[in-house]
């Protein structure tokens, strides 16, 4: 009677091992197929960090180049004081370097809402958009730029949706892009990126037609990054 009950209770402890080897090797099964799916899509880890760790410096070297030219602006700006003959050279000088810093500083803005935004939010967003007067009336330049915030172990492919939203005869008009756009321009309005993309479009508006506001969608295929909406007020800028 003994025996028989040893028997059986060493039966149910390597019944017991068996399912539990089954399990492990049913999670190390799927593991090793979420691995291979984020292979597939394009993950690297180490390649993400380095590439964010060469932002981070880029940023700090701008850094450091925007302290340097504003030291060189307060020794010209002394220079301009001690030494009046020389004004007018000492003024273009600092234009120039004002003109610089600007221009680093807005670098710096860029590849910070790359890396760490201001708001902290990570997934796809519209960086910049801008509109600009073309060569002949009622042409304009649109210039847009996408990037991804924060997490970059991914590349982001979908599509952009643009129309123009104002007044026509007295009445509220809407125009698709597709509408906007010369006869010898591409339609479809395609994306893939990592970090960013830019892109520059003519768009020729209809006559009697005032813009108001300008709407983009942009539409994205890569699963768990979420598509978005903006509205802007339709204004240009020169250049």
């Amino acid at each position: 009677m003994a025996a028989n009950y040893h028997l059986q209770t060493h039966g149910a402890g390597r019944t017991w091992l068996f399912r539990l080897g089954l399990v492990v090797l049913a999670l190390v099964v799927v593991y090793l197929v979420f691995e291979y799916g984020r292979i597939s899509a394009g993950y690297d880890v180490v390649d993400a960090a380095n590439e964010r760790a060469a932002f981070a410096e880029h940023i700090a070297s701008l850094d450091d180049e925007i302290a340097e030219l504003k030291q060189e602006i307060a020794v010209l700006e002394t220079h301009r004081e001690i030494d009046r003959e020389a004004y007018k050279e000492v003024e273009g000088s600092l234009i120039s370097l004002e003109a610089k810093i600007q221009e680093q500083q807005d670098a710096i803005a860029f590849y910070r809402g790359i890396v760490s935004p201001a708001d902290g939010k990570p997934g796809l967003r519209v960086q910049d958009l801008k509109l600009t007067r073309g060569g002949e009336e009622r042409h304009f330049n649109l210039r847009l730029v996408l990037v991804q915030a924060m997490k970059h172990d991914r590349k982001v492919s979908g599509d952009v949706t643009v129309s123009v939203e104002g007044s026509e005869g007295g009445t509220l008009k809407t125009y698709a892009l597709t509408e906007l756009l010369p006869d010898d321009a591409e339609s479809d309005w395609p994306f893939s990126f990592r970090y960013f993309q830019d892109f520059d479009r003519q768009l020729v508006l209809p006559d009697g037609f005032t813009p108001e506001r300008i709407h983009v969608e942009v539409r994205s295929r890569t699963r768990s990054i979420s598509s978005i909406e903006e509205s802007y007020a339709w204004a240009t800028s020169q250049g």
